[in-house]
């Protein structure tokens, strides 16, 4: 397979790296907004087999006769590249999200399934062996009913000032894993939310009109209750987790060694924590990457469709209503 690259930033050289390791992979093509960035990327994984290279142009991808595109540019950018890359009826690999808003996730949504092309979307969490698990042991029985489901997601460092005002907010930025992974594990889908956020550290997350730190409590259609919180701001390391406890047992993922917390009174502090989540979820980016592989092969179906996207953006957008209006609010409400 020939797989285009758009995006030669940090998690782009991490895709590139791992493509490099399939060995249905014969050539990685990379592009950037930034030639130069794409040429660097490519000298460090160049050599072969498979081939690595560097065009000067990202509107060079679509001329490269690609078997599949991967999206990881600047947010702003990937909805045009998925459009642009179904109406090629080429696969396309996204990381989240399909687009910046809503009203954009929505339009490349109708044209993925206007042209019967499938693009994959980056929630990894969902291959996370963890998860996978869990969601085996909730379908099994082995939990009973479920009662209470929670996940956090705990970024030791914030992100750069100036990623802030474009990120979309804590909610759809990063929040929005724990609500695909909480609808992805469960099979249910969350019908209210209830959500708050805090401003406790740097002034330009206020200044963005964006906080550092939220919760927020979701109903399940079938009345479970779920919890999920964020923060920019967990020195300890990174730290996401998910819990499942039901009638009968309960379960956690993200708990080990490397858990950046210490129980009391007694417990051992962790050995080195996770600096991030590329490091944390490094198997599932590897995971990901091969299921796009298989999906372009015919191999399997999209594990993760625009429209698993789009509903993951919904609670998101409920959410930071939500915390705007100070109460609940009906998935529905946002829903199109």
């Amino acid at each position: 397979m020939r797989i285009g690259l758009a995006g030669a930033g940090r998690i782009g050289a991490r895709h590139a790296a791992a493509l490099r390791e399939l060995p249905e992979v014969e050539a990685v093509i990379i592009a950037d907004a930034d030639p130069g960035r794409a040429r660097d990327l490519a000298a460090r994984l160049g050599g072969g087999p498979p081939g690595v290279t560097a065009l000067d142009a990202v509107e060079g991808l679509f001329s490269a006769d690609l078997d599949g595109l991967v999206v990881a540019a600047a947010t702003d950018a990937h909805a045009a590249l998925v459009e642009r890359a179904v109406a090629a009826r080429t696969p396309v690999f996204c990381e989240k999200p399909l687009a910046s808003d809503m009203n954009g996730t929505f339009q490349v949504v109708r044209a993925a399934a206007g042209a019967g092309v499938p693009v994959q979307v980056g929630f990894q969490r969902r291959f996370d062996a963890g998860n996978a698990a869990a969601r085996e042991a909730l379908a099994s029985g082995r939990l009973g009913w479920l009662h209470t489901v929670r996940s956090c997601s705990f970024d030791p460092a914030p992100p750069p000032a100036e990623y802030v005002p474009t990120s979309g907010g804590l909610f759809r930025d990063c929040m929005i894993h724990d609500l695909d992974l909480i609808r992805f594990v469960t099979g249910r889908e969350v019908v209210r939310v209830m959500a708050v956020g805090a401003n406790r550290g740097d002034d330009f997350f206020r200044e963005a009109g964006d906080v550092d730190t939220g919760s927020a409590l979701l109903v399940l259609d079938d009345g479970t209750l779920g919890q999920v919180s964020a923060t920019r701001y967990n020195a300890a390391g990174y730290d996401a987790r998910l819990e499942l406890f039901g009638s009968k047992d309960s379960v956690i993922t993200g708990l080990d060694d490397r858990t950046p917390a210490t129980a009391l009174p007694d417990g051992d502090q962790p050995r080195t924590p996770y600096g991030g989540f590329m490091e944390r979820f490094s198997d599932a980016y590897d995971a990901e990457l091969r299921a796009f592989v298989d999906v372009v092969a015919g191999r399997r179906a999209n594990p993760c469709p625009p429209e698993e996207a789009l509903e993951a953006f919904y609670l998101a957008e409920a959410c930071e209503l939500s915390m705007r209006e100070g109460r609940f609010v009906d998935v529905e409400e946002v829903r199109r």
